[in-house]
């Protein structure tokens, strides 16, 4: 049985008590009888003790651990810190308060537990950031550090499964190009783990692999890596929960994903593609110049031969079906950018 059927269960029958307690009181009133009164209120009472218990207790709690699930640690941390000093405060100030005339000297403490509760949450709340740092030991250091450093310290980097599994993140972090904290929600790291369990020999193999660079990652200790229990209510897809995430913690998405990259760029989230990047720091190679390539495979279009660069771009020689398998001195003629990537068509140098 579900909490929510026992819960029913104990309402309807403390609010049929209830209303047949009632029913015998109005009874003395008016000109019904003890009994009819105990037992049509206590219908009464039963009824809504059965359909409106739910929203009393379970549903609310409910509720509240939904808002707590996609809290941030730090702002709950902060938040639950505020609240005791907060609380603190107003038991200082309860006896001062409690001396003034009547009725200032029963309303005010009550109303001091109020206000300094909710400016204690607010404030150590709005600072978190502040918080954290001082518990970190950094905000006295002594070397001097702008805030767009310590701004820089204090981001948070949402990671996507897919940019575990590609492995290049464990490289990329080691050269010191990302700033900040990389944060792997639960949700994520449960998918990874079913891409690792999966009955298909090639994404099992990807999976472990993920799992490998995470916790290469980890070792490292190059760049911090939290993994959290925050979650996002109300959607069960990874890409969904991801954009949701990044709009409440306001911070970017680290993805190679092209339609997690689009999806969250058209709702105004920032994102880090691996893929861009690669394709940024890619050799520029302009007409004229001379690259040396091993054709591997011939072209769509009649004699030409298909090679790679070292950081994998495509070169299509033209007459370069005949130089198979060999490596040849190749002039550029036209270099195309696709949404792939960079794509280089050359002539080899002694036609």
């Amino acid at each position: 049985m579900s909490v929510d059927f026992i819960l029913r269960i104990i309402g309807m029958f403390l609010f049929g008590l209830l209303g047949g307690y009632l029913g015998v009181d109005l009874s003395e009133i008016t000109t019904i009888t003890a009994e009819t009164g105990a037992v049509i209120l206590g219908l009464v009472g039963a009824l809504f003790g059965l359909v409106l218990t739910p929203f009393l207790t379970t549903r609310p709690l409910r509720s509240l651990r939904s808002m707590l699930s996609r809290m941030e640690t730090r702002a709950l941390s902060s938040g639950l810190l505020g609240l005791t000093v907060g609380l603190v405060i107003a038991a200082l100030l309860s006896f001062p308060l409690s001396l003034l005339p009547s009725p200032f000297g029963e309303i005010m403490p009550f109303i001091g537990v109020l206000l300094f509760a909710y400016l204690g949450v607010a404030i150590f709340v709005m600072r978190k950031n502040d918080i954290y740092s001082l518990f970190s030991g950094r905000m006295f250091s002594f070397s001097e550090k702008s805030e767009e450093d310590t701004a820089d310290k204090n981001r948070v980097i949402l990671v996507d499964t897919s940019v575990i599994i590609d492995g290049r993140i464990a490289d990329i972090s080691k050269t010191g190009f990302l700033v900040g904290e990389l944060l792997i929600p639960r949700f994520v790291l449960d998918e990874l783990q079913y891409i690792a369990d999966s009955a298909d020999g090639l994404r099992r193999q990807r999976g472990r692999r993920g799992m490998e660079i995470l916790s290469e990652l980890q070792e490292a200790n190059t760049v911090p890596v939290r993994i959290s229990d925050i979650d996002v209510e109300g959607t069960r897809e990874v890409d969904s929960k991801l954009v949701i995430l990044a709009r409440q913690l306001s911070c970017p998405i680290l993805t190679n994903d092209y339609n997690l990259n689009r999806v969250a760029e058209l709702q105004g989230v920032p994102v880090l593609n691996i893929n861009e990047l690669a394709n940024a720091v890619k050799a520029v190679l302009l007409p004229g110049e001379t690259v040396e390539v091993t054709i591997i495979q011939e072209g769509k279009e009649r004699g030409q031969g298909v090679g790679y660069l070292s950081d994998g771009t495509m070169v299509v020689v033209e007459e370069g079906k005949e130089y198979m398998d060999k490596e040849v001195n190749a002039i550029v003629t036209k270099v195309l950018q696709t949404a792939a990537g960079r794509m280089i068509f050359a002539r080899p140098e002694d036609i």
